[in-house]
């Protein structure tokens, strides 16, 4: 995402440093995610197959 926000270029009631701090945690979410799915995959895998 970009880095540089001027506060002319959008809403003046957008907090944009909150939106930036949520996206960031949503990306770290996902990727938490799938790097569970991924392990679960790989243990059912050596663990059934």
């Amino acid at each position: 995402m970009a880095e540089n926000h001027a506060q002319s270029a959008g809403h003046p009631a957008m907090d944009y440093g909150e939106h930036e701090k949520t996206y960031q945690t949503f990306i770290q979410l996902i990727k938490y995610t799938v790097a569970g799915v991924a392990l679960l995959l790989a243990l059912l895998a050596f663990f059934l197959g």
